[in-house]
């Protein structure tokens, strides 16, 4: 089954599992983040980092920003935590990025799950509601 940016995200979890594999579970974002840009690099995936993003009420632009962790391809958003397991909480966080900026597609990562790399592609829907 063909996805919305299949190729894309295909090179964005390719990079996060080489980054997964290399580092282990155990550290904290930031690092995970420092070492996705690095592998965002050399794998030539355009991306930017933490990119401030601004939010519409009904219209109107708000003084407060969201900073996805990156924006690959200028049209996907990649969200990284390093925690036990997701939650609703951090889904939510990736539903939000997607709503107010507008795109279609983001990927979840959490590098602290063991024994393997967890991540969940989320889609852009408008009436979109979270599991319970």
């Amino acid at each position: 089954m063909a996805y919305l940016y299949n190729d894309e995200g295909y090179a964005i979890i390719g990079a996060a599992q080489k980054v997964y594999n290399t580092l282990g579970s155990g550290f904290v974002e930031a690092i995970y983040q420092d070492a996705l840009e690095v592998e965002f690099k050399r794998r030539n995936i355009p991306y930017e980092r933490e990119k401030e993003l601004y939010i519409y009420y009904d219209g109107i632009r708000l003084d407060k920003t969201f900073k996805p962790d990156f924006i690959c391809y200028k049209k996907i958003i990649v969200e990284i935590k390093a925690v036990m397991e997701l939650d609703n909480m951090n889904r939510s966080q990736v539903y939000n990025y997607l709503k107010a900026s507008q795109m279609k597609v983001g990927y979840l990562f959490n590098f602290g799950s063991y024994p393997e790399l967890e991540f969940e592609r989320k889609n852009f829907m408008k009436n979109f509601n979270l599991p319970e």
